[in-house]
């Protein structure tokens, strides 16, 4: 596997996470999302907030994490959206060679179909 994968962490209201995720996926610029429910406390205009969201957990390749982050600053609702980039050092290469198989630049998924992934 040439392709360098990374897990691009975005957290948003629960609300927008699937619609966000199902975009990116169309797009190709992920070859899956997952969703997880979790609570975030955070600084935002010089006051501690908390707010359940979304965390949505994006398997991608390196090279589409720039063409990714404007995806998801283009459809998310926040001014300052959360987007963490971590390498993937490791992991099964079947999956990670489908993660790479199923992400493209500048094309939509058409007809093909994923596995579920975890």
């Amino acid at each position: 596997m040439d392709a360098e994968i990374v897990v691009v962490l975005c957290t948003a209201p629960s609300g927008d996470a699937e619609r966000i995720a199902g975009l990116v996926v169309e797009k190709r610029l992920a070859a899956c999302v997952s969703l997880f429910g979790v609570g975030s406390v955070f600084w935002w205009e010089g006051t501690v907030t908390s707010e359940r969201e979304e965390l949505l957990v994006i398997k991608t390749r390196r090279d589409l994490l720039s063409d990714l982050t404007d995806a998801l600053k283009g459809a998310h609702p926040y001014d300052v959206p959360e987007i963490i980039a971590l390498p993937v050092i490791g992991g099964d290469a079947d999956y990670l060679a489908w993660i790479a198989g199923e992400t493209r630049k500048g094309e939509t998924s058409g007809e093909r179909h994923p596995p579920e992934c975890p």
